[in-house]
């Protein structure tokens, strides 16, 4: 299983407690025994953020999630000293609050490298179902010719029972 984490960035506050952000992690109920480590869920919540109790200076995550809030524009500059990324994310969101035209053009821009990320990503699976399918061909022509099932597995790459299934009934 691949590494899954799910970020919750929230405009409410949804937990009882005065925590800001909180990680969760799949555990028995009883023992509290982890089942997996793979899973992580985050909830940030931007209302039990306080500016004045957390020090700007932390840097990271509390100077993203400050800007995230709305903090002031006149503290932008002491949250990118140690935010280079963060100074690009201030200078675009300001720059396409200025002009619409400016972000109708972003916004088109993000939509054609969504739809040609989601163009490449369907070829990838539209490849691997392709190849899967001329194994099975081979093995279904290799089968025909009364191969036995191990060279039949060694040529195609399929597994044994992958290859049974493509037996006919006889």
């Amino acid at each position: 299983m691949k590494r899954c984490v799910t970020i919750n960035i929230l405009d409410y506050a949804l937990l009882r407690n005065n925590q800001y952000h909180n990680v969760f992690h799949l555990r028995e109920d009883r023992t509290g025994i982890s089942l997996i480590d793979d899973i992580e869920i985050h909830f940030l919540e931007l209302p039990k953020l306080d500016e004045q109790a957390v020090s700007i200076e932390k840097g990271g995550l509390v100077n993203w999630l400050l800007f995230l809030k709305g903090a002031d524009q006149s503290k932008w500059e002491v949250l990118t000293m140690n935010e280079p990324v963060l100074k690009k994310a201030m200078d675009t969101l300001e720059f396409l609050s200025q002009d619409l035209e400016a972000r109708r053009q972003y916004e088109d821009r993000q939509k054609y490298l969504h739809d040609e990320a989601s163009m490449y990503e369907a070829a990838e699976v539209a490849a691997r179902r392709a190849t899967v399918e001329a194994k099975k061909e081979v093995a279904r022509k290799l089968l025909a010719l009364g191969v036995e099932l191990s060279v039949i597995a060694k040529a195609s790459g399929l597994t044994e029972d992958e290859i049974k299934v493509l037996k006919p009934f006889q």
